[in-house]
């Protein structure tokens, strides 16, 4: 059937399932926008909603800094405590990972502060 013969403009017509988690997730963000029809509210955030997209590459570099730096501070913690002293490479590798890990964190922020 046209669009002329049933007066509608709408005509193609969209099909989804959810299950019972989504839909009640569906159900709640269409109560807090104060939209009672399911049409309308997809169709407002099918047209003018946005989808983030994400480049976590820079915090799995960040959790592999720290983890190293754990790895780090767990052996020298266990020579200082065999050997009763801490040596000074030790402390500089430290510090060259936290410089390390503030300059990741700083990365991550920065690209944060971008998204609107």
């Amino acid at each position: 059937m046209s669009a002329k013969k049933t007066g509608h403009r709408r005509t193609v017509h969209f099909h989804f399932l959810a299950d019972e988690e989504e839909a009640a997730l569906i159900r709640e963000r269409m109560a807090a926008a104060g939209v009672t029809g399911m049409g309308a509210f997809a169709r407002k955030m099918l047209i003018d909603g946005y989808h983030v997209n994400i480049d976590l590459s820079d915090v799995r570099q960040m959790v592999r800094l720290l983890k190293n730096a754990t790895d780090n501070i767990n052996q020298i913690t266990k020579r200082a405590n065999e050997t009763r002293s801490i040596y000074a490479e030790d402390v500089e590798d430290l510090r060259r990972q936290y410089d390390s890990l503030w300059g990741a964190a700083n990365k991550i922020l920065a690209g944060l502060a971008k998204i609107k």
